[in-house]
């Protein structure tokens, strides 16, 4: 149920969604989407979202995607998602705007991380909007991969 009011949320505001059943499908499918931000539960079948986010950040391939936590988390469980690098907790029940404001700020830092201390201009709210970002709603391909409250997020490649 998450999961699919994360995927219709995001599309909405014009991120493709894909979506995974748990952590162990999310590792797959994160392989072949490469997407810009992913989104987690903390508790998922086979694989939770914080040794998810630990195996991702282990990756050379993944260590730089953000990570966002969508979960009803105890403070332990923030935590260890913080020493593991996860980048955003939202907590569940979340305003669907906090999540979509959440998942544009993390794809933009993202692109930011990817670019190097250049980056992009910053725009009238004083955000770096990361050359592009996620502002250009409709322009990019955007995208996010969900399971089980795993959401992967592609904004649009560059």
């Amino acid at each position: 149920m998450i999961r699919q009011l994360i995927r219709v949320n995001l599309e909405l505001e014009g991120f493709e969604v894909v979506t995974a059943a748990d952590g162990a499908e999310c590792l797959d499918v994160v392989h072949h989407v490469r997407p810009d931000v992913v989104t987690l539960d903390v508790v998922m079948p086979r694989l939770n979202g914080l040794h998810t986010a630990a195996r991702l950040r282990s990756d050379p391939r993944t260590w730089d995607i953000p990570i966002a936590i969508v979960s009803a988390c105890t403070q332990g469980e923030v935590d260890n998602g913080e020493s593991v690098g996860v980048d955003a907790f939202l907590a569940k029940p979340f305003e669907p705007a906090d999540l979509v404001r959440t998942v544009g700020k993390l794809v933009r830092e993202g692109r930011q991380r990817q670019r190097g201390p250049q980056g992009g201009a910053d725009d009238e709210d004083g955000e770096s909007d990361g050359g592009g970002g996620v502002a250009e709603r409709g322009a990019s391909s955007g995208g996010v991969a969900t399971s089980g409250g795993v959401g992967m997020v592609d904004a649009g490649g560059e």
